[in-house]
């Protein structure tokens, strides 16, 4: 069912569907809403679109913000004060 609604929205959309890699987004939006918040996973993918859309996003993107995800917790303790 993902593959083809992955494709049907990549062909809507105009997206080449190779350039869409399907699991790293899976697994950055699931980080993001397990370590920051779940309404943020959605609005992280979306920002990220826009960037790359943009071309201002880096090529290692998706993998810079999954580690900010995954340290979200305990950066914002850093940021707090908390520990």
């Amino acid at each position: 069912m993902l593959m083809e609604w992955t494709a049907l929205v990549c062909r809507e959309l105009g997206v080449d569907p190779a350039k869409v890699d399907r699991d790293a987004l899976l697994d950055l939006t699931k980080e993001v809403a397990h370590g920051v918040t779940r309404p943020a996973a959605p609005l992280t993918a979306y920002l990220l679109g826009l960037a790359q859309g943009a071309g201002s996003a880096p090529p290692d993107a998706v993998e810079r913000l999954t580690a900010l995800a995954r340290e979200w917790e305990r950066t914002t303790a850093e940021t707090t004060g908390e520990s």
